[in-house]
Order: structure tokens, then C-alpha cells, then sequence
């Protein structure tokens, strides 16, 4: 049957929704995204409404899907190579810009060179990433407590996540939306030493009893103490008492520290996934 191509959630988690549940874990971007769409509205990661696509086979089973939030990467699930060929030409064809594409290793890298061939734009390694799963939370014993953001919170949390945007070199966004959902579900967790705020743990909406950490971030000031460490796994715990069965989390490979952080509070490595970015280019070239 090939793509089913679509801006309305429902119409996508029909097609895509099982697929993706039935696989949390691997999937826990697509997923986690999508449920933010869901509460906030499809443009609620930019100016431009999200896009969503599932792919079956002759058959009609649904082996891929995709969910592109400008000006996001475009976000995709594990599927055959023919899938990767085919919805390159056919997001080429709707002349659809992307900036880059996030998945696992080989999905990722074949939708590249396809992006290459139809558009001309090149692409490089932006960053490589490893999935997290928890085991068992391991507190480490760090100085302080954690407590639930507050509404009155705001304005540092959206200072940290300005700060912590820059770091990465990610492109500045308006956040205020986003923290003032996490803040009404109990999704972003400050540690605190002696009453100061001095890191940031977050965690998405459960889906599929599913949850993901994240952001992490500890101010400059106060790295070097294992705050983001005990954050973490505040959280991480908060998370297993709310329910979840399986609390995932990434870490940039380039960062040694912080891969050697989630081991020590439990987690297990289980995934390589890869942020490729796009530099435009001329169809045809």
C-alpha cells in the first residue's frame, strides 16, 4: 500500500498508533511526540503544523512511520529499506524542506543518502546517541531533595532552558508553552540544596507504559556535585511509582560523563540512534 501521508493525529494514530505501542521502547521519540501533539496541538513545536505518515506492505500491516515537527528533524520509527526510498521521494516531491533526520542507526543513515539523491542536499553526523533503559534506580547519595516545578518557577526554568539550548547548539525556540505543560502534569522535577534550586530533571507523559527522561541540566555554577545525577534519579523514581513499566533515556555518546552517570543510577544501555543534519542542496545534483 506504501505511505499514508497526514496532518490530523487521529487519522495517524489509527494507522500508526498500534505499530507504535507495540514497540515503546524503540519508538519512545515518535510516541512521546505525538501524545505532545495531542494535548497541545499540532503546531505546538513550531509555527508550522506537524506532518505524520505511516507505511504498510501488500498486505496491509503497518512496518514504518514517520512524524516530522518543523523545524524539527524529521523523527522515524525502524522500516524496510523500500519504505526509507519511498518517503524520501515522496516528501521531495511535496517540496518539503528538512533539516535533518533522527532514528536509529540504519533507517537514519539510508534516509540520508536517499534525501541525497532526491534533493542534492548533503548531510553530516550531528550526533550520536545511546537509549538508556532503567533497571533499577540506584540514589546517589548527593546533598539536597526534590520537589515538583511550580508555576512560580517559570521564569528560571525557562532561563535554564535557554542556557541549556545554547549549549547544544540547538535552535533557539519559545519554550513557554512547553514548560507550562510539564509543570501541569508534574513533568519537570528541580533539585534543591539548601532551599536553591540547582538542576533540572524532566519527564514525558507516560504512553504505552512508557516513559522518557528528559531534559537534564545543571547550570554551570553547580556542576561538578552530582545534582543532575540525584535529579535524575528522583525522577526516574517518581516515574516507576506513577506506573511506568519501562523509563528510557538518551545520552550523547561525545559525553563519556554523563553515559557513565546513567549507569551508575541504574540504567542500561540498549540502543544506538543518530541525528543527521541536512545542508540544502539542488535537486538533480
Amino acid at each position: 500500500m506504501g505511505w499514508v501521508i497526514t496532518g490530523d493525529i487521529a487519522e495517524f494514530d489509527l494507522a500508526a498508533g498500534g505499530f507504535l505501542r507495540s514497540r515503546p521502547i524503540e519508538n519512545t521519540v515518535l510516541i512521546t511526540v505525538v501524545e505532545s501533539l495531542r494535548a497541545r496541538g499540532p503546531a505546538a513545536y513550531g509555527d508550522a503544523p506537524a506532518v505524520m505518515g505511516a507505511w504498510s506492505t501488500v498486505s496491509g500491516c503497518v512496518a514504518g512511520a514517520f512524524v516530522h515537527t518543523p523545524p524539527f528533524p524529521l523523527l522515524l520509527s525502524a522500516m524496510p529499506g523500500q519504505a526509507v526510498k519511498e518517503l524520501a521521494g515522496a516528501l521531495a516531491d511535496d517540496g518539503r524542506r528538512l533539516p535533518g533526520v533522527t532514528g536509529r542507526h540504519e533507517p537514519a543513515q539510508e534516509f540520508a543518502i536517499c534525501w541525497r539523491i532526491e534533493t542534492g542536499a548533503d548531510h553530516k553526523i550531528w550526533e550520536r546517541r545511546r537509549l538508556y533503559r532503567l533497571v533499577e534506580v540506584q540514589r546517589p547519595d548527593v546533598p539536597g531533595s526534590a520537589r515538583l516545578a511550580r508555576p512560580a518557577d517559570r521564569d528560571l526554568l525557562l532561563g535554564w532552558y535557554r542556557d541549556a539550548e545554547r549549549e547544544i547548539r540547538e535552535r533557539p525556540g519559545d519554550h513557554g508553552a512547553a514548560v507550562d505543560d510539564r509543570i501541569s502534569y508534574g513533568g519537570l522535577t528541580i533539585w534543591e540544596r539548601d532551599g536553591v534550586p540547582v538542576a533540572l530533571a524532566g519527564r514525558t507523559r507516560m504512553v504505552a507504559g512508557m516513559t522518557r527522561i528528559a531534559p537534564v541540566y545543571t547550570p554551570p555554577e553547580h556542576r561538578r556535585h552530582g545534582y543532575g545525577a540525584a535529579a535524575t534519579a528522583a525522577v526516574s523514581r517518581a516515574a516507576v511509582d506513577a506506573g511506568a513499566e519501562e523509563v528510557v533515556v538518551f545520552a550523547d555518546l561525545a559525553n563519556p560523563g554523563v553515559n557513565a552517570i546513567h549507569r551508575r543510577i541504574g540504567y542500561q544501555p540498549l540502543d544506538d540512534y543518530l541525528v543527521i543534519s541536512f545542508r540544502a542542496g539542488r535537486r538533480g545534483d
